[in-house]
This record gives C-alpha cells, structure tokens and sequence, in this order.
C-alpha cells in the first residue's frame, strides 16, 4: 500500500494483485490473485508501463519446515506464474521490477558487502538464489530488468521496526546479543524511490543492494531507536533470552535478530543516486517525529 500511495503521487494507474483487497482508500485497482495460477488479472498486464513483484510470504516467523516450504513456494511460484502471464498477453511491460533480498549475502559478522560479493549460506539465501532464477527464468528477452535486493525496510506502519519499537517503549530496547551484527537498513520513501526509479530510468538494469550508505551495528540502531521514541534507558537482551523469548513470546526466529550483515550499494553510489535518509538517526527521527 505505501509503494502504490507512492507511485499514485507520481500520476500512476496503479493495479494491485492481491489474495484479498488491502485495507485503506486509494484510486488504485484491486484485482484478486492467488499467487499461483492465471486468471482474470492477466488483462492488466496487457499495455501496462512496469511489473513490480514484492509477492512473498513474510519471513518474521518461527522457521517451522512449513513455514520454510512457504517462504521459498510463495516467491518462485508467484514468479513463475507471472512470467506466464506475460506470455499471454500482446503488450507486455517494457520494465520488471523484481523484489529480492540481500540477506542473500549471508550474515558475515565484519565484511561489508556490494553488488559483486559472495552469495552467502543458509535458508535466506538459498531462497534468494531460487527467487532471483525464478525471474531470470521468467523475465520476458525484451523486457528491462531490475532486482532490488532490499536490506531492513524501516517504515511508520507494521513491519519488524514496530516489533523493535514496542521493545523499546517497553524498556528492553537495549543491543540484542553482543550488538555487533550489521544492520543494514532503508527509509520506506528511499525504497519508493527506488522502486520509481526503477521504473522511470530508462538507463537503470540488473542486480542493485536497495540499502542506505550507512549500515549501523545492532548497538547502535537500538540506541537511534531509543533516541527517537525519547526513552533513556533499554535493557539488554543476552543471547539465551531471545534464543527462548523469540519463539515463545514474539512468535519469530531468534536469529532475525542475533545475526546480521553490512550492506553498501556500490551500483547505486556509481550511478548518483541520492539518499534523503542516508543516517540512521535522521531516518528514525523522520519516521517517529522527534
């Protein structure tokens, strides 16, 4: 909804293709989508300026094997299947925008990581890997290609950041485990504007790290955070209480918080893209209002 509230301000036509209407007012169109096979929605593909695909289920849960199996389903299917579409309609989008991740470069404790570092190990980026070939399978020949490998989204409605927030309020915003693991991180408007970019820019292709130019520690967010919500004082959490409280009480995977990574988007510095929130301090202010 943010990103269509967005690209409406930009005097976009804006289809949305969802399992079920998003809630709040908009001039967008809803058509209902599965996620897994064509229908009705193809139609809108047809003549339409971009495809943007951030189609996944969220990763904020405890990593049951289902929970696994739907995480990796719900990406490549859905990829797949609009790849399909665009086989079945007479004018294709000339732009596709695909939503990846950069948690494909793994969690390693010290390296900073670009466009051109290694793909990392585990669950998040073997999904990646499989997501990104989903699309490199998919993608139309003619068609521009945009992969935004998002780092943490840090924005004013849902998300982890609300998790992180209420932490916070509650006077346990202190460093999760030791606080050195990155957090790379971008403000909802930068990642917008990313998004538009992607689509306007004609001279915009290939893979990109949607990421701010300042990763921060896990210390140091958690201090930014409490900075902004004006709370002096956050506890600790010691690696043994999120290993059991994350499951038990927050419903999510201890490791989203105990590990991490530092992302810079050398493609993006390249090119000249400018941040508008480039600190974390300024971002967080910006969101919270302080």
């Amino acid at each position: 909804m943010n990103l269509a509230k967005f690209l409406e301000n930009q005097q976009c036509d804006v289809v949305l293709l969802s399992r079920s209407r998003p809630q709040g007012t908009g001039h967008w169109t809803h058509a209902t989508w599965d996620g897994r096979t064509p229908g009705e929605w193809v139609t809108h593909l047809n003549g339409a300026t971009a495809l943007v695909n951030l189609t996944g289920r969220t990763v904020d849960c405890i990593k049951t094997p289902d929970h696994c199996d739907e995480i990796l389903r719900s990406r490549v299917e859905s990829t797949m299947v609009l790849g399909q579409a665009l086989k079945l309609v007479e004018q294709p989008p000339k732009v596709w925008v695909q939503m990846s991740t950069a948690h494909i470069h793994g969690d390693p404790p010290e390296l900073i990581c670009d466009e051109e570092s290694a793909i990392g190990y585990g669950l998040a980026p073997t999904v990646a890997r499989a997501w990104e070939a989903a699309y490199a399978q998919s993608v139309l020949p003619e068609m521009r290609q945009v992969i935004l490998r998002t780092s943490f989204v840090i924005g004013s409605d849902g998300g982890a950041l609300q998790r992180l927030a209420f932490l916070v309020r509650m006077g346990f915003g202190g460093k999760v485990g030791h606080g050195r693991q990155g957090i790379s991180w971008i403000h909802e408007h930068d990642m917008n504007r990313l998004f538009w970019r992607g689509i306007s820019d004609e001279s915009m292709q290939g893979i990109y790290l949607a990421t701010a130019p300042n990763p921060v520690s896990n210390a140091e967010f958690m201090r930014a955070l409490r900075k902004a919500l004006k709370m002096p004082i956050g506890l600790p959490a010691y690696e043994w209480m999120v290993r059991i409280g994350a499951p038990l009480v927050m419903k999510t995977d201890p490791e989203l918080g105990l590990y991490g990574r530092y992302c810079i988007s050398k493609r993006l510095k390249e090119e000249g893209f400018t941040f508008e929130h480039a600190d974390v301090e300024s971002a967080l202010r910006d969101l919270y209002g302080k």
